[in-house]
């Protein structure tokens, strides 16, 4: 049964470890969120690093999930869910880790706090976030859904190049095959 919950959209990375693992075990864990379940995930971007470049290529890609729980107690999950997942915080924000998951959008609209500022104030700069965003958008979960119309059109706008990002073509365990 899904969740009445409105929709999110985040975004997931790792670069450390057995990287499409654990983006499989990152979305696991949120549908594990009481009233919160994964909807859907983009295409699977590789990206080079961006700012501390001495690190692994990235595995980076978008997803939407519907969710009960406000912005704030969220967040909190999703880090606990960093954590459990061996993420280690260091002073250096663009260095390596086994998984980074950003709350990009909220349905709900715009939220701000000292912890989080939706929609994340980065986003746009992104390339690894805006190309699978572009492709998310384009599912027809949220395609025609009315809180990610001016969103769609937003990233449809962009001019952002795709240098340092590939379309991953390795390994996808969150996708279930058919028996």
């Amino acid at each position: 049964m899904s969740p009445k919950g409105r929709q999110l959209i985040l975004s997931l990375g790792s670069n450390l470890g057995d990287r499409p693992q654990n983006i499989a075990n990152a979305m696991a864990a949120l549908n594990l969120i009481p009233g919160t379940e994964v909807v859907v995930c983009s295409q699977m971007i590789d990206s080079d690093p961006v700012g501390f470049k001495d690190q692994g290529n990235f595995l980076n890609c978008c997803i939407a999930i519907t969710c009960d729980l406000n912005a704030g107690d969220l967040l909190k999950a999703t880090l606990a869910i960093e954590e459990a997942l061996g993420r280690v915080r260091t002073e250096n924000k663009n260095g390596p880790r086994v998984i980074d998951i950003d709350l990009l959008f909220d349905e709900a609209g715009e939220h701000e706090s000292l912890e989080l500022t939706l929609p994340h104030p980065r986003w746009k700069e992104r390339g690894f976030v805006v190309i699978p965003l572009r492709q998310l958008l384009q599912e027809p979960t949220l395609a025609n859904h009315r809180g990610w119309i001016s969103l769609k059109a937003e990233v449809d706008a962009l001019t952002i190049g795709g240098a340092g990002l590939r379309l991953w073509q390795g390994p996808t365990p969150w996708i279930k095959t058919q028996p």
